[in-house]
């Protein structure tokens, strides 16, 4: 007797045959391997180990036919540059699971018309939640038209307090490069920033400041706005050197500004960190990673608002939203630019 191909084809393993296996209900098993919460840890565990013993391949229709959802999620961003965007959007992906969950990504470009049209896009393709990314740290105001699924700012929180956003701490994160600096003895600490219409800029003098004031002493002269750029960074840090002869430390409002500083300090013959210490903020790996020395910075943690949101967005999708701002405590990474 002659069989059929299909005869011969092994059945592909199922969700339910998953759920069978581990003891749970469908819809747990589906929790389960997408991440979601209210699952036990260890029922979490036996689900995965489970469904990597029979091989279990997703099928994002059936998922989504169990759980009421598509597995996926809308980022609308208007960060030009990706500088912020990208990796909330890597940690975005790694809380989604491997596989797991899709992430659509689209740059509004700071236009309101953009932003709307990307946004009916987006909601075109039934994505079960949406993360909006800001360019600052201004709060914005929320999405112009009313969605149907959750959503959480990022980066720039919603101008309304009952909205979910995840922000970084700025006025944490200027005390705690300041709490460095003094950590290495540097007492006489000049501040240079970016655009003054940032209120990341001020919020990290703020800090800065606080810190500084705790110690009994105050900024070398006032902070000095100007652009986010390396050509501002290398003349605000040529005019602070003119005027503050005896500096030892200038502490720069982000890591691009910074690298003018140390061009600057280069230029003039001055040591880093020996004769002045130089400390940036965000981390930024297109600027750290070719400083020379290497630039200590304050973290902004940029993936881990990405992770946060998606979780909150899961939560949500749960029924367990959880409205308001969440702050992302930073951390220091120290490199060569103030401890030699």
């Amino acid at each position: 007797m002659t069989t059929t191909p299909d005869a011969t084809r092994p059945r592909k393993v199922t969700l339910r045959d998953v759920a069978q296996l581990a003891g749970v209900s469908v819809a747990t098993a589906s929790k389960a391997l997408n991440g979601r919460s209210q699952v036990h840890p260890e029922t979490r565990r036996r689900v995965k180990e489970v469904a990597d013993r029979l091989a279990f391949t997703p099928n994002s229709l059936a998922r989504a036919i169990v759980a009421g959802q598509t597995g996926t999620l809308g980022l609308l961003t208007s960060d030009l540059e990706g500088r912020f965007s990208l990796p909330i959007l890597m940690g975005a992906e790694d809380a989604t699971g491997a596989g797991q969950m899709s992430v659509f990504l689209c740059d509004a470009r700071g236009d309101a018309i953009r932003e709307r049209y990307h946004l009916r896009a987006l909601l075109g393709r039934r994505v079960d939640g949406l993360i909006v990314v800001g360019s600052k740290t201004d709060p914005r105001p929320p999405l112009s038209e009313k969605v149907a699924v959750p959503v959480v700012y990022v980066y720039a929180p919603s101008a309304e307090p009952g909205d979910m956003s995840v922000v970084a701490d700025n006025v944490r994160a200027g005390r705690l490069a300041v709490e460095h600096l003094l950590s290495t003895g540097r007492r006489r600490i000049a501040h240079v920033t970016g655009d003054p219409t940032y209120a990341a800029a001020h919020d990290r003098v703020r800090g800065a400041s606080e810190a500084l004031a705790e110690a009994g002493l105050s900024l070398v002269g006032p902070p000095r706005f100007g652009a986010w750029t390396e050509a501002w960074g290398r003349a605000a840090a040529t005019a602070v050197l003119e005027e503050h002869d005896d500096v030892d430390a200038i502490l720069v409002g982000s890591d691009q500004v910074a690298r003018g500083v140390l061009d600057a300090l280069h230029d003039r013959g001055v040591r880093v960190p020996q004769d002045v210490a130089v400390m940036g903020f965000d981390n930024w790996a297109p600027m750290v990673d070719g400083a020379r020395p290497g630039l200590t910075s304050v973290d902004m943690r940029f993936e881990e608002m990405g992770r946060r949101a998606v979780q909150r967005l899961l939560g949500a999708l749960d029924g367990a939203a959880e409205p308001g701002v969440e702050a992302i405590e930073p951390r220091v990474v120290v490199r060569a630019s103030t401890v030699g």
